[in-house]
């Protein structure tokens, strides 16, 4: 009886590791349309074009960070370029 409780305690610690990252999951599962990505601190689909891609590139410039693909980086550094996004809008002039 005694091991069936360590058992139970055991898978009961284990669930209670596992729930956070199953939940935290779920904002990169979004349905976000056209390839777009979800920015959880503005709660809103951001569309990925060329556009994007080229202002991404500019904030990899203003950090001096070598290029990688935005799908790549980790959960604080796409609410780091989102935040920066959100303090340098596009002037409608840039877009083609």
């Amino acid at each position: 009886m005694q091991r069936m409780y360590r058992y139970l305690g055991v898978f009961l610690v284990g669930a209670a590791l596992v729930a956070p990252v199953a939940l935290r999951a779920s904002d990169n599962d979004r349905n976000c349309p056209n390839n777009g990505y979800y920015d959880r601190d503005h709660q809103v689909c951001h569309n990925w074009d060329d556009h994007e891609s080229r202002a991404y590139e500019g904030w990899e410039k203003a950090r001096h960070k070598t290029h990688r693909d935005f799908s790549k980086l980790k959960a604080k550094e796409r609410s780091e370029y989102w935040k920066w996004r959100q303090e340098h809008p596009d002037n409608d002039s840039d877009r083609h």
